[in-house]
């Protein structure tokens, strides 16, 4: 029986709101580490390992203020982010790889504005259903 349980669909919709001002090359190990984290193929330690990182990324608690020490505050992210991908990187399947590329496809198009709306998918929903902005359910 697990003390404490993952808040998948809070992380989620962090990770849509942060993408949004973090662009498309900063999404994709982002969301990379997303699949890995919801493989059943990924050990329980690895998954609060991955969990742990991707919220300090996204969540505006920070160690380094990045707007008091602009560069030298970003550095705690982005090696967080880095180490991560590099000790999770064996988990990493070419089935990953096309999901992430097809959703930064889906929510960075080449012709799209930069205020374009980004969809989420609404997990309680089984993940078929987008949300956008409004909350508003795409079928």
């Amino acid at each position: 029986m697990a003390i404490f349980k993952l808040d998948y669909n809070a992380l989620w919709d962090s990770i849509c709101n942060w993408s949004r001002k973090a662009g498309r090359a900063s999404t994709r190990p982002v969301l990379l580490m997303w699949y890995v984290m919801r493989s059943k193929d990924t050990p329980r330690a690895d998954k609060w390992a991955i969990f742990g990182s991707l919220a300090y990324l996204i969540l505006p608690i920070d160690i380094l203020d990045s707007k008091r020490l602009p560069i030298i505050g970003w550095l705690d992210e982005v090696a967080s982010l880095a180490i991560l991908v590099q000790k999770m990187s064996k988990y990493i399947t070419p089935n990953m790889e096309m999901r992430a590329d097809e959703k930064l496809d889906r929510w960075f198009p080449e012709y799209a504005e930069y205020e374009m709306g980004l969809p989420c998918l609404d997990l309680e929903g089984g993940g078929d259903r987008l949300i956008n902005n409004h909350q508003e359910i795409i079928q």
